[in-house]
């Protein structure tokens, strides 16, 4: 039977495990983090569906390689694409995240091109469009996540001109000088090109689409919108703000839909897990060992992207200008660390280790750490306890898609106080004003930020807390998914050719 829904994510949706008869059985992953459990409700209004992931195989698995895999008690299946240790390095470790990464991120010097393998990448863009092929029936919807299958979309239009294909960027979009670096920028976009629903965090990352778009190809703008009138988010003001941004454009016959509204968390099920016997048991330990400490804390990975050197340099600054806080105040910094083959997060995670070891050498005491280095992934639970006890969340990235840390915290703090320091340049700055915002590269603004947030009035970080709830608990992932099933639905009732919703309103043909 084909599927009526098919989702290509690199990222596999089950964890695997042995039974009592030594038999390999497949169950959906339990963590309610992250943007699967999201992707997977999305089937449960599918008659039938089926998840595109890679797996790496060896020489031995090959020749039992399980290519299709049903998840216990679920409607879908998952469709297997299997790589080889050598096709994952030159796909994921080194052309994706030594390529792709840095010019994503606007980190440009970082950016290699000798050791990149395009036709290796193409290769696994084919197979993928590919499996989705054989498996969507004729008026599926497909949906591609992520710039690690860019080219899925051309794929897919050349054996199925009529599918219905959307794409959703979980990463920021640079702007055209940026994103213009890179050598394969003309087939990326003219596979994007091919969807008719291109999605993204916030406004910011879709108008530089747009305008990479115009600079490469004859595209007429159908229409905008003025963002302070369709979304939540902050128009002007900040560093990412964008006050209006084109919703429709036109590419040959063809109209694509142009969205940006950021993925967000599970209120319900953090809060759930927060209130488990177990997670209950983690606060109290954790409050008796704090004592009367304040906890700040600041989770996410090592990449050079993320900031962490920036924000260790910053709070060593801050203990030599506050002797008075030394033994009141202490720093959880949760790096989990980059995968196996990740040469080029080495350095960062050098530099961690040792920043952590000379903050810690020169001002621990007895009955004082500075800083509490976790440098492996912490139990759910602990994260959550970790969250709600924080008196601040310290969550910095010099870039980031969205980062959802800055909501995990907010839902976990119950709307009950506490202080976000945000940077300005991650995707959630535009929807979550009420967080002291500070320019990660400006040593003045971090150390005033985090002065800010240490001496905060009770009331003030009460007021601001609250509000950031409210659009976290409001604008969460089901907001989200519901938004991006109805522009799905949309497509279905307005084919290709006829482009009923989008008359040229702002029309604009680039050269």
């Amino acid at each position: 039977m084909k599927s009526s829904l098919v989702i290509l994510y690199h990222r596999q949706p089950y964890d695997e495990y042995i039974d009592e008869k030594g038999q390999v059985r497949f169950q959906e992953k339990k963590s309610p983090n992250g943007i699967v459990p999201t992707l997977r409700s999305f089937f449960a209004g599918a008659s039938q569906g089926t998840w595109i992931a890679w797996t790496q195989v060896n020489a031995k698995q090959r020749n039992q390689f399980q290519e299709r895999v049903q998840v216990e008690n679920a409607n879908y299946s998952v469709r297997r694409i299997g790589l080889t240790a050598e096709q994952v390095k030159h796909f994921y470790h080194i052309t994706s995240k030594e390529a792709f990464w840095p010019i994503l991120h606007s980190f440009p010097y970082h950016f290699t091109y000798e050791s990149s393998n395009w036709a290796n990448f193409q290769e696994i863009n084919r197979q993928f469009a590919e499996a989705a092929c054989d498996e969507a029936a004729d008026d599926a919807l497909i949906w591609i996540h992520d710039y690690n299958l860019w080219l899925a979309p051309y794929f897919i239009r050349q054996r199925m001109p009529h599918a219905r294909i959307a794409f959703f960027h979980h990463t920021p979009f640079p702007s055209v000088d940026i994103f213009n670096i890179l050598p394969w920028r003309e087939q990326i976009v003219d596979s994007l090109l091919c969807c008719d629903i291109v999605g993204f965090h916030i406004p910011r990352y879709s108008e530089n689409f747009v305008n990479v778009a115009r600079s490469l190809r004859p595209v007429e703008i159908l229409q905008k919108a003025d963002v302070a009138s369709t979304s939540h988010m902050t128009p002007v003001g900040t560093a990412l703000a964008e006050p209006e941004a084109v919703t429709h454009l036109r590419h040959g016959d063809r109209t694509v839909r142009i969205d940006a509204f950021p993925v967000g968390t599970n209120p319900e099920q953090i809060v759930a897990k927060l209130h488990e016997p177990e997670t209950q048991t983690r606060l109290a330990t954790i409050r008796e060992e704090l004592g009367d400490r304040k906890l700040i804390v600041s989770a996410g990975r090592v990449d050079y992207v993320k900031g962490n050197r920036e924000l260790l340099e910053c709070y060593g600054r801050l203990l030599e200008r506050r002797p008075e806080l030394h033994g009141k105040v202490q720093l959880l910094l949760a790096c989990a660390p980059a995968a196996d083959g990740m040469r080029v997060y080495k350095t960062a995670q050098n530099q961690i280790e040792q920043l952590v070891g000379k903050i810690n050498g020169k001002f621990a005491r007895l009955n004082w750490t500075p800083i509490l280095l976790f440098a492996q992934p912490i139990p759910l639970a602990d994260l959550m306890s970790y969250y709600h006890l924080a008196d601040i969340c310290w969550t910095t990235p010099l870039r980031d898609g969205l980062n959802l840390v800055a909501k995990e915290y907010v839902v976990a703090r119950e709307g009950k106080g506490g202080v976000l320091v945000l940077s300005e340049f991650v995707g959630a700055a535009v929807e979550l004003p009420e967080a002291v915002m500070t320019n990660p590269y400006s040593i003045d603004k971090m150390d005033e930020a985090i002065d800010r947030a240490l001496d905060m009035d009770p009331a003030e970080a009460s007021d601001r807390m609250g509000a950031m709830y409210r659009t976290v608990t409001q604008y969460d992932v089901q907001y989200w998914a519901k938004r991006l099933f109805r522009l799905f639905e949309e497509t279905k009732a307005n084919p290709q050719g006829t482009a009923a919703e989008a008359t040229p309103t702002t029309l604009v043909t680039s050269p």
